[in-house]
């Protein structure tokens, strides 16, 4: 498969269309994350649509202070990603072809959701976002939009503004890409010293102890509620190895399901011995949070949830989620 560069939308609906048209959004400097993006679009048009990748970086999105300078702008490289992972087409357009009279005047806005976490860290970021994916849908005009999940609030914004808005558009979620050591893959990884990477890791670090603290909370409670009485149960759970959670058997069965405080509690152990590193991690957020609006969950919660992260280590900022279930729908997967 040769894969086209196109500059402008007229290049871009002078195409014909016989399938499904899926794109992916980006801002260049691609990786194996896109490319599981790129692959994922692929297998979702199949073989008779239409894969499209954008590349365009968006000063919308950045701001006083931010990189947008100097964020990686690698054409030649992405058209190579982009072609074995598969696309038909890149679109790459100029700042003149999205924006043609400056910078727009209506925008869209975020609202409450948008002034959470990553806004309230990075205001205005989310209003330019929405604004730039709404032009790139109606520019590209696609059936179904990828997304990776590890831009969580990101995701959960275009998913409102596409049904708020009454886009007509299908948007597909895809899970965060990991290296082998855990960290996430993000284009801002590059700018990352080896000593740097080191304390960086301890994002996903925090992640996977706030996860691991959970399912053992589920696994405990499912073990609990299996047990027909509260003398068995402490019995039951003594065997497990759980002597603390069979001293009081019958509060924990009874308790509400999971604890998001405990979640958080071992997330932040992570996270604080890591400030201490050299170099230090320098927390943003460490949040547990109802993706509906990310806003932060009680102890009573059940359902889906969102544990995100978002910290510095020297210039460089990074961010990482993990999804997590409490409650009755059962542990996290």
């Amino acid at each position: 498969m040769t894969t086209v560069l196109l500059s402008t939308a007229d290049e871009l609906h002078a195409r014909v269309r016989r399938g499904r048209r899926a794109v992916v959004m980006t801002m260049g400097a691609l990786h194996e994350g896109h490319a599981t993006l790129i692959r994922t679009a692929r297998d979702l048009a199949g073989p008779d649509g239409e894969v499209v990748v954008t590349v365009f970086v968006n000063p919308l999105q950045f701001g006083a202070g931010e990189d947008l300078d100097r964020y990686p702008r690698t054409l030649d490289a992405d058209l190579k990603v982009a072609e074995q992972s598969g696309a038909d087409a890149v679109f790459a357009p100029s700042v003149d072809e999205v924006y043609p009279g400056g910078e727009p005047q209506v925008r869209i806005t975020a609202g409450p959701m948008g002034e959470r976490l990553e806004g309230a860290s990075r205001p205005g970021h989310f209003d330019g976002m929405l604004t730039v994916v709404a032009k790139l849908l109606h520019l590209t005009r696609p059936d179904a939009a990828l997304f990776g999940q590890k831009d969580a609030q990101q995701l959960a914004l275009i998913r409102r503004m596409v049904r708020d808005l009454n886009f007509g558009v299908e948007i597909v979620a895809v899970p965060t890409v990991r290296e082998a050591d855990g960290l996430a893959l993000s284009s801002r990884n590059r700018y990352l010293s080896p000593a740097e990477r080191g304390t960086a890791l301890a994002l996903s670090r925090a992640l996977f102890a706030g996860r691991d603290r959970h399912a053992a909370q589920e696994a405990l409670r499912a073990r609990a509620r299996e047990v027909p009485s509260t003398h068995a149960r402490a019995e039951a759970l003594s065997a497990i190895g759980e002597s603390r959670a069979a001293a009081d058997a019958h509060a924990v069965a009874t308790a509400v399901p999971g604890s998001p405080a405990a979640v958080r509690a071992a997330a932040r152990q992570v996270l604080d011995e890591a400030a201490r590193f050299v170099p230090p991690l320098r927390l943003d957020y460490l949040a547990l949070v109802d993706p509906a609006d990310f806003t932060e969950i009680g102890d009573d919660f059940t359902g889906e949830a969102v544990l995100a992260v978002a910290a510095r280590v020297g210039t460089t900022r990074l961010i990482d989620n993990l999804p997590l279930t409490f409650g009755t729908l059962g542990a996290a997967s």
